[in-house]
C-alpha cells in the first residue's frame, strides 16, 4: 500500500473541515428554524381581579369575600407599576407563546397572524428564504460527503468541489437576507402590532444567535471549499508546468 502524499493528505482534512463546517451550519440552522426563541422579553399586563381561592401578588383583592356583590369597595393599595405584573414571552418565526398569569404553561398565538398586513409579504419571504437556505445546505454538505467518500480522478473532485463553493455561498447569501429580514419583521411588530401582544421589554433570543451562528459556519465552509479548490488548482498547474519543462530538457538533451 503506498503512503498518502502529503497534497493528498492536506486536501483530505480541508475537505472533512468544509463538510464538518457545513453540517453543523445545517444542524444549527434547522434548529433556529423550529424553535420559538428568535426574541424574548417581558410584557405589562394589568393585574386581574381575585377569584375564589386564588391568592397572591398576581392578582387584586377586595375587602369583600363575595367579588360578585356591586357594593363591595374595593381598596387598591397598589400605585403606578404595582397595579401590572410582567409577563414573560419568546417569539419564533412560526408562532409566539407568553406564559399564564396564576396558572402553569404558556398560551402561543401564530406569529404570521400578529405581523402587520403590510409586513406579512416580507415575513413570507423571509421563510421561503429560510427554507432554501437549509436546503442548499443540505445539498452542499451531500455534495462534499460525495466528494470525501468517491470520486475517480482528482477533475472529478474539483468539479464536485467548485459545485459545493457555489451552493454554499448561495446558501450563505440567502441565510443572511432571511435573518436580517426576519430582524426588520419583528421591529415592525413591536411597533404597530396588536396592543395586547407589543413588549415592554425585548432582546434577542438563544434561537436567533444559533441562526447567525450558523451563517458563519456556513460561510466558513464555504471559504474552505474555495481555498480546497483554488490550492489543488495551483498545485495542478504546478506539476504541469513541472513535467513540461522536464520533457522540455528530455527532447533537448535526448538519452544515448
Amino acid at each position: 500500500r503506498m503512503p498518502v502524499s502529503v497534497p493528498a493528505a492536506d486536501r483530505r482534512q480541508r475537505s472533512s473541515a468544509a463538510f464538518s463546517l457545513s453540517f453543523l451550519a445545517l444542524v444549527f440552522s434547522v434548529t433556529a428554524f423550529s424553535s420559538s426563541y428568535w426574541c424574548e422579553g417581558m410584557r405589562k399586563v394589568a393585574k386581574p381581579f381575585c377569584t375564589g381561592q386564588t391568592k397572591g401578588d398576581h392578582c387584586i383583592h377586595f375587602n369583600s369575600p363575595d367579588p360578585n356583590n356591586s357594593n363591595a369597595v374595593q381598596y387598591v393599595w397598589e400605585t403606578g407599576d404595582d397595579k401590572f405584573v410582567d409577563r414573560k414571552f419568546h417569539a419564533g418565526i412560526w408562532y409566539s407563546c407568553e406564559e399564564i398569569i396564576n396558572e402553569k404553561g404558556e398560551k402561543c398565538r401564530s406569529f404570521i397572524s400578529l405581523t402587520p398586513a403590510a409586513d406579512r409579504g416580507v415575513l413570507w419571504l423571509s421563510i421561503v428564504a429560510e427554507i432554501l437556505y437549509i436546503i442548499l445546505l443540505l445539498t452542499g454538505a451531500i455534495l462534499m460527503s460525495a466528494e470525501m467518500c468517491y470520486y475517480r480522478t482528482v477533475i472529478d473532485g474539483l468539479k464536485i468541489n467548485a459545485f459545493s463553493a457555489v451552493v454554499t455561498v448561495l446558501a450563505g447569501l440567502l441565510g443572511m437576507v432571511a435573518h436580517m429580514m426576519y430582524t426588520t419583521v419583528f421591529q415592525m411588530t413591536v411597533n404597530l402590532g396588536p396592543e395586547d401582544w407589543r413588549p415592554h421589554t425585548w432582546d434577542y433570543g438563544w434561537s436567533y444567535c444559533l441562526a447567525w451562528a450558523s451563517f458563519a459556519c456556513c460561510m466558513a465552509a464555504a471559504v474552505t471549499t474555495i481555498n480546497k479548490y483554488t490550492k489543488t488548482t495551483l498545485e495542478f498547474k504546478h506539476k504541469r508546468k513541472t513535467l513540461e519543462r522536464s520533457l522540455k530538457i528530455k527532447y533537448k538533451f535526448p538519452d544515448h
